[in-house]
């Protein structure tokens, strides 16, 4: 299939970025690393009139140890998330999820703030950055807000952020128990979206694919709280979930797996503890 006409813009700045998206409203796009918006648009299932390319704003690659968190650019490559020291050490589920992306070819042109705005809901790390309790900043016209990750995801494909904004980091708070995290997916490919996945942290657990956006599993994390072990707490992985019937898996088969997977995750944390 061939994307509908578009006129493109290459901003220069995250100023030229935002202006040119307020000039253009909802018919203008952001394309970052282009592996998610360029699928949809040779389907047709997206057909922005005006492409905005970030691909020139090298000051939004980076990875900053600040203190009591971790600052991600938000153009940062899957691949150098995967590679960084800082969180290899500081929040290693992080980085080893970024390296579960996709192929290569992925994982060196995709991007952070790609996968999280397009809030694919197969995506392993908006789920990821869940269960980590991520920040993220957004920079509009009026200037920068941030924005709590459990508030960001608002449904298939749709954020809180607004047409004019731009995604510019992520802020992830340093781990309790660094030790405690595992991440877990189960694909037909290596290369494919997760048909389920999860990921754990110090106690929180989220899902991959299995709603209308990542979700975290709170029945799994009330029943932790109370004392249960990791089995019996991910016998209640998919309670309050939504996982859809399609070619590649039926629900029931779904919310057979997030159990599985959860009660996998859960067993590596503690043993890492």
């Amino acid at each position: 299939m061939i994307p509908s006409t578009f006129s493109y813009q290459r901003a220069g700045s995250v100023e030229e970025a935002v202006s040119l998206a307020s000039e253009h409203g909802d018919d203008a796009k952001f394309l970052a690393g282009g592996h998610s918006l360029l699928p949809l648009m040779k389907l047709r299932l997206a057909a922005p009139d005006v492409i905005i390319d970030l691909g020139g704003l090298h000051d939004l690659s980076y990875v900053d140890d600040k203190g009591s968190y971790v600052a991600i650019g938000a153009l940062t490559r899957h691949h150098d998330v995967e590679h960084s020291d800082v969180l290899a050490r500081e929040v290693p589920l992080l980085a080893h999820a970024a390296g579960q992306v996709g192929d290569p070819q992925i994982r060196h042109r995709g991007t952070i703030g790609g996968s999280i705005a397009h809030a694919d809901p197969a995506s392993d790390l908006p789920a990821v950055l869940l269960a980590l309790d991520a920040t993220l900043v957004a920079r509009g016209p009026g200037g920068s807000r941030e924005i709590g990750i459990g508030e960001f995801f608002q449904g298939l494909f749709e954020t809180a952020l607004e047409p004019d904004e731009l995604l510019t980091e992520i802020r992830v708070p340093k781990p309790a128990s660094a030790g405690a995290w595992s991440f877990q997916k189960f694909t037909q490919r290596a290369i494919d979206w997760a048909i389920v996945g999860c990921a754990v942290q110090d106690g929180r657990v989220a899902l991959v694919n299995m709603g209308g956006t990542p979700l975290r599993a709170t029945a799994t994390e009330a029943a932790l709280a109370g004392g249960a072990s990791p089995a019996d707490a991910a016998a209640h992985a998919a309670e309050g979930t939504n996982a859809a019937d399609d070619i590649r898996a039926t629900r029931a088969y779904r919310e057979h797996l997030a159990r599985v997977l959860v009660s996998r995750a859960l067993t590596e944390a503690s043993s890492r503890s």
